[in-house]
């Protein structure tokens, strides 16, 4: 299983970027051909990561790259040139709905039937990334068995509703919400926007424990420096785990005596808190 907890932007058309990259480790690498490239570098970013590809792989790289959104036209090429052995899924943005999923899976299937690969191998992270696509949050969700996470995209949000994007975040609680629930309710992961500023640490960590806090697993890199603290605050802690070990075994000392609830440190044990004690320990061993 592939863990979802940090993934790692770097620009498609930076050969130069992509060697540093060989040797920064976050759960996943995404080598976008999307925002971070100018359209007249399109062509050769599609080049360059292809290129690229075995060689990421094979050091034991996970790779989603990000083709351009299906609305551009270059989609279809695009997907064209990563489509193989090499990598796990895409991650695509501008979605709006299921049907922006089920064109883009149309294509999927005949490039995994051309490439020699089992049907349903290649999976999709999806962007949110408008009022249109918050309205169809959950559909997107459930689209395809291929979509296995979906992420959430502040910028062209904000863009879309006419709003600024602020440090506090506050106007990004509502659909930072409504993703995270339709996520949890299609049995997926909810993975959040980017910090864009990446030379404030103290910020980001914030950013990353709000968006914990309601239900997200990982969050979007921007930045080399911003992986090691998410992948800190996307495990559990060791204070985390001792806790939740401190939870079943209460509750299960209680079972044995015939009760179906019990109390630990004045707070209440049943089985919600359990079985969420027990997937946090899930967590701490395979953190996907």
């Amino acid at each position: 299983m592939t863990a979802f907890r940090s993934l790692l932007f770097v620009p498609g058309n930076r050969q130069d970027m992509i060697d540093k990259a060989m040797h920064l480790w976050a759960d996943v690498l995404v080598l976008d051909m999307e925002d971070s490239v100018p359209m007249q570098e399109k062509e050769a970013a599609r080049e360059t990561v292809a290129s690229n590809l075995p060689d990421l792989q094979k050091i034991g790289h996970t790779l989603y790259p990000r083709p351009n959104s299906l609305d551009t036209g270059l989609l279809a090429r695009d997907l064209a040139s990563v489509i193989g052995p090499y990598i796990q899924g895409v991650t695509i943005g501008k979605i709006n709905s299921a049907w922006d999923i089920d064109q883009i899976v149309s294509i999927i299937w005949r490039l995994e039937e051309k490439s020699g690969l089992p049907g349903g191998h290649i999976k999709i992270i999806p962007w949110i990334e408008s009022a249109k696509a918050i309205v169809n949050a959950y559909e997107i969700c459930a689209a395809s068995p291929r979509v296995c996470a979906v992420a959430f995209g502040a910028e062209d949000f904000t863009n879309d509703m006419g709003i600024e994007r602020t440090d506090e975040g506050v106007e990004l609680d509502y659909p930072r919400r409504v993703i995270s629930i339709a996520a949890r309710a299609a049995g997926i992961i909810a993975l959040d926007t980017p910090y864009v500023n990446f030379r404030d640490p103290e910020g980001h960590r914030l950013d990353i424990t709000r968006a914990k806090s309601i239900g997200f697993q990982g969050k979007f890199a921007i930045h080399p420096t911003q992986v090691k603290d998410i992948d800190i605050l996307f495990t559990p802690s060791e204070g985390e785990i001792n806790y939740a070990k401190r939870v079943i075994a209460a509750f299960e000392e209680a079972e044995g005596k015939g009760r179906g609830a019990t109390s630990l440190d004045g707070k209440m044990i049943d089985v919600p808190v359990v079985r969420r004690a027990r997937a946090l320990l899930l967590r701490a061993v395979s953190p996907e």
